[in-house]
């Protein structure tokens, strides 16, 4: 297994309230290998889109220096696209109170 030290699906959620929040957050990563554990080189500087259930713009944010990415959103289906040099990536995601959706995004 090779890592990028990043920390897997995003920032420290040291301080966040889960019990009452639905959160969204994950890493994005060029160069490695698609499996579920971060590996690569962190994409810093890439945009990271989330769309409700019928498609619409809800949020944007760039990735920190480690590529990682938050949301707070409420629970439900979400879509989350990853816009970084020359790559693009999509994914949906369920949003559910008490349990962050992590996301390791090769690209």
């Amino acid at each position: 297994m090779r890592t990028c030290g990043a920390t897997p699906g995003g920032p420290d959620l040291a301080g966040v309230d889960l019990a009452n929040q639905s959160v969204i957050q994950g890493t994005v990563l060029r160069g490695g290998v698609s499996d579920g554990v971060p590996n690569g080189a962190p994409v810093d500087n890439a945009y990271v889109r989330l769309l409700d259930s019928t498609g619409e713009f809800t949020a944007e944010v760039p990735t920190n220096s480690d590529g990682q990415f938050r949301f707070f959103a409420a629970p439900g289906s979400w879509t989350v696209i990853v816009l970084a040099h020359e790559a693009r990536a999509e994914l949906k995601v369920e949003a559910q109170r008490g349990t962050p959706a992590n996301l390791i995004i090769q690209i």
